[in-house]
C-alpha cells in the first residue's frame, strides 16, 4: 500500500510536471534513488549542461529504489537510474533494459556499534538498509550466509530508505547496524562506530547506477535514447577522468564538506566501469546471488536484460572526436 502510495505521489508529480516538447528541448524524467555519487554521472550531465546539448530537459525525480522501478514499468518516467533492485523484477519477466552502469562494485559498507566486533555478532540484531529487495538487501543477505547466518531470521533486516536516514537511525540506536554508502559510512567512522565489511573490497560484483529503460523505448524511440545515454556518459567521463571538477559540486549538491567529498570520491573512484558497460562475465556474475535468492537455476540470455550496443557506440564516436570533459 505504501509503494502503491508513493507511485501515485510520482504519478501526481509527472502531471503537474507534465511532458513537454517545445522547440528544440524535450522534458525527460528520470526516477533516480538519490542524490549522490553513486548518481554522479546524472548529476554531473545535468550540472554541465550535457543533457541541454542535446535538446533534452532533463529532470531528476528522487524516489526509493522500488518505487523507481514502478514508475518506470508504469510507463511515469522514461528513464530509471536504479541498478541491482531492478534485477529481481528483470529475471521474474519484467520487460526491462540495462543500457549503461556507473559502477561494478558495490558502494556499501557495514558500520555497527562498537560492541559488535564482527559479522556473527549481529544474530538476534536490527540491520538496517536502503530497502527490502535493494541492492544493499541481497549483499547483506549474501555476507549474513556466508557467515552462517540467515537475514529476516537470524538477524532482522529494516529498510530504512535511501541517503543518511541510515546513519541517522544508527546513531539515534534504532538500529544496531547498517549499510551504508558514501557519505553516511564516512559519517559513521567519525561518529565512532565500527566497520564490519568493506563491501568494495570483497569480491562481489554489484551493476549499480544504472540506465534503465522499458524493453521496448530503444525501438521506438532510439533517438531519446541515444541523446540521453550520451549525455549521460559524458557526464560520466568527467566524473570519472576530472577529480577536481566533480568534488565541489559533490559537495554542493549533498551539503556537505569538503574533505568528506573527496573521500567519498576516492572511496567510489575504483569502482567504476571502464566505459559505461561490463563484460558478459560481470553480468553473469552479479546475477548468480539474484538467481540463488529467486530459487532460479538457469540463467537467463544475457541480451535480454543487458544490452550496452549504443552505450559502446557512443564511446567510439566520442573517442574518434578526440571529446574531453572540461571544466
Amino acid at each position: 500500500m505504501r509503494q502503491q502510495l508513493r507511485l501515485a505521489v510520482v504519478s501526481l508529480i509527472l502531471s503537474i510536471f507534465g511532458f513537454v516538447e517545445t522547440g528544440e528541448t524535450r522534458k525527460v524524467h528520470v526516477a533516480v534513488p538519490d542524490l549522490s555519487m553513486s548518481l554522479i554521472a546524472f548529476i554531473i550531465a545535468k550540472e554541465k549542461h550535457y543533457y541541454r546539448a542535446e535538446g533534452l530537459e532533463v529532470e531528476l525525480i528522487k524516489v526509493s529504489a522500488p518505487v523507481a522501478n514502478l514508475a518506470l514499468i508504469a510507463g511515469n518516467v522514461e528513464f530509471g537510474a536504479a541498478g541491482a533492485s531492478a534485477i529481481p523484477s528483470v529475471l521474474r519477466g519484467t520487460p526491462l533494459r540495462f543500457l549503461f552502469h556507473t559502477y561494478f562494485r558495490p558502494l556499501y559498507w557495514l558500520y555497527a556499534s562498537p560492541e559488535i566486533r564482527d559479522i556473527k555478532g549481529l544474530k538476534g540484531k536490527r540491520v538496517g538498509v536502503s530497502g527490502i529487495g535493494s541492492g544493499s538487501d541481497t549483499l547483506l543477505r549474501e555476507m549474513l550466509q556466508r557467515h552462517g547466518l540467515e537475514g529476516g531470521r537470524e538477524v532482522t533486516i529494516m529498510g530504512l530508505g535511501a541517503g543518511t536516514a541510515r546513519f541517522v537511525a544508527l546513531k539515534a540506536g534504532s538500529v544496531d547496524a547498517v549499510v551504508l554508502s558514501p557519505p553516511g559510512n564516512i559519517m559513521a567512522e567519525e561518529a565512532g562506530f565500527r566497520e564490519l565489511v568493506s563491501f568494495v573490497k570483497e569480491d562481489f560484483v554489484e551493476l549499480q547506477s544504472a540506465i534503465v529503460v522499458r524493453a521496448g523505448l530503444v525501438q521506438s524511440d532510439p533517438v531519446l535514447v541515444e541523446k540521453f545515454i550520451r549525455a549521460t556518459l559524458k557526464g560520466f567521463l568527467y566524473a570519472r577522468d576530472n577529480r577536481s571538477g566533480t568534488i565541489p559540486i559533490l559537495a554542493r549538491i549533498q551539503s556537505m564538506r569538503r574533505d568528506i567529498a573527496e573521500k567519498t570520491y576516492d572511496l567510489s573512484r575504483p569502482a567504476m566501469t571502464p566505459d559505461g558497460s561490463v563484460s558478459e562475465g560481470l553480468q553473469r556474475r552479479a546475477l548468480e546471488n539474484v538467481l540463488k535468492r529467486l530459487g532460479q537455476k538457469e540463467f537467463p540470455p544475457m541480451e535480454a536484460i543487458f544490452d550496452y550496443s549504443l552505450t559502446r557506440k557512443i564511446r567510439a564516436e566520442l573517442e574518434v572526436q578526440g571529446w574531453r570533459p572540461k571544466d
